[in-house]
């Protein structure tokens, strides 16, 4: 069993920042890719950013610039790092993870509340 538990959300103003974290927990062999995804009211999840185990790293477009995914492999540990925040990045962000034994949808966390106020 693989517990994923998120940290870091909260309310603040657009252009602002904030640093969300996830950390992995419980029984498992290896992490190949953690991520984060999105889900704004009314809206499907969508992806955020990515990094694989050796640090390749994939962001989706409206993010590029602004945010930073970054992990450390020995706490299994994944990081979001948000800079110039607007308020359309205000959603539920979930953590994400490929732990070994793997399952086709990887392993959830229970996500973090952001808002981004204007």
């Amino acid at each position: 069993q693989v517990q994923l538990v998120e940290s870091g959300g909260g309310l603040v103003q657009a252009g602002g920042s904030l640093r969300l974290t996830c950390a992995a927990s419980g029984t498992f062999f290896g992490i190949n890719t953690m991520g984060w995804y999105r889900q704004a009211p009314g809206k499907q999840r969508e992806l955020v950013a990515t990094i694989t185990r050796f640090a390749r790293i994939n962001y989706a477009d409206f993010v590029k610039g602004r945010f930073t995914i970054s992990r450390d492999n020995a706490k299994n540990t994944v990081y979001l790092q948000m800079n110039s925040l607007k308020p359309e990045d205000t959603a539920v962000y979930y953590c994400n993870a490929d732990a070994i034994p793997s399952r086709p949808s990887g392993y959830w966390g229970q996500g973090t509340q952001v808002t981004v106020s204007s």
